[in-house]
């Protein structure tokens, strides 16, 4: 099979796609056949060496895919060969086949997408962990979203409004801002061209937003967190801007406010039936149309790092997906 390897810690484009083996699993093992695989920013970060979590050298990047159940270990009776699956693991996406302990398995709905599958695990899980357990966004709170155009962005704008909050989307362009409004965003904040302190207090009218959900971190965090409403949450998801921010602690005080962290990946890893509760939520909402994934471009699995590329330019819209099977 083919398989995109990175083989020392580097820029994206000193990724190689080679020939390797065959994938066998182990007991309590699937090897799936990856027909769509979702890229995220901690894949660009993972390449560099710049992530949480290292992966012995050398490795394939990707953690997100949908596929077909090739080959089962023993021990595993949740699935069969032909089944098609969705699957979030630390390494190994971005290839032909992918292997996957069963707990990281979830069945496909009928009916859906591979594509779509592929660009659900880690946004939509992300953000349902953040707001839903981190944040605790209740009905009628209102919601400022930071880099709201990106695939973590959208997903928490939707899944925001499915537990009846009011959305604030802000992000650095007009078509980005375009986008965010018809996921459901009710107000919209081009961060670029307006003071966001200054417009977040008249879209809340002083009061300012219950839980800020930031992807972003740099120069935008500060402003948000002077605009938290009391007992505001600060979810802390993380750094596409490059930096991490240093907040003065007295805001918090101040506003009564609590700054909390989010990570899903260990989340995934210490409570893995509470994640996966969250997914068939969010499967179900799905089924009823208050979650619509966008996939915004394809690649092939040769064109890999510019998927990374375009991703650490900030060049992406909601999701895009590497699709094993494209020649172009």
């Amino acid at each position: 099979m083919k398989a995109v390897v990175c083989k020392a810690w580097g820029p994206p484009d000193s990724l190689v796609v080679e020939d390797v083996a065959d994938l066998v699993p182990g007991a309590g093992q699937v090897v799936v056949d990856v027909k769509a695989a979702g890229v995220n920013f901690p894949d660009v970060l993972t390449v560099q060496g710049k992530y949480q979590v290292k992966p012995e050298l050398p490795f394939t990047p990707g953690n997100e895919f949908a596929g077909i159940v090739r080959a089962v270990g023993d021990g595993v009776t949740a699935y069969k060969t032909g089944d098609r699956v969705i699957g979030f693991t630390r390494t190994g996406a971005f290839a032909e086949q992918a292997l996957a302990p069963v707990e990281a398995l979830v069945p496909m709905p009928p009916g859906m997408d591979f594509e779509v599958a592929a660009a659900i695990t880690l946004t939509y899980g992300t953000s349902h962990h953040a707001i839903v357990d981190r944040g605790a966004l209740q009905p009628g709170e209102t919601m400022l979203v930071l880099g709201a155009a990106g695939g973590v962005g959208l997903a928490a704008i939707e899944i925001g409004k499915a537990l009846g909050a009011r959305v604030i989307a802000a992000a650095s362009s007009p078509e980005k801002l375009t986008v965010c409004k018809a996921h459901g965003a009710d107000v919209l904040i081009d961060y670029t061209r307006e003071d966001l302190r200054e417009a977040l207090k008249a879209a809340t009218g002083g009061r300012g937003p219950d839980v800020i959900y930031d992807p972003v971190g740099g120069v935008y965090s500060e402003p948000a967190l002077r605009a938290i409403a009391w007992r505001g949450r600060h979810l802390v998801v993380g750094f596409a801007n490059g930096e991490i921010p240093k907040l003065p602690w007295n805001l918090m005080l101040l506003k009564g406010a609590s700054v909390v962290g989010v990570f899903w990946g260990d989340f995934v890893r210490r409570e893995p039936q509470a994640n996966l509760a969250a997914m068939r939520q969010m499967l179900g909402w799905m089924a009823e149309g208050r979650l619509r994934p966008l996939v915004s471009r394809r690649y092939a699995l040769k064109d890999s790092a510019q998927a990374l590329n375009d991703m650490a330019e900030r060049k992406v819209t909601g999701k895009v997906v590497i699709v094993p099977g494209a020649t172009a």
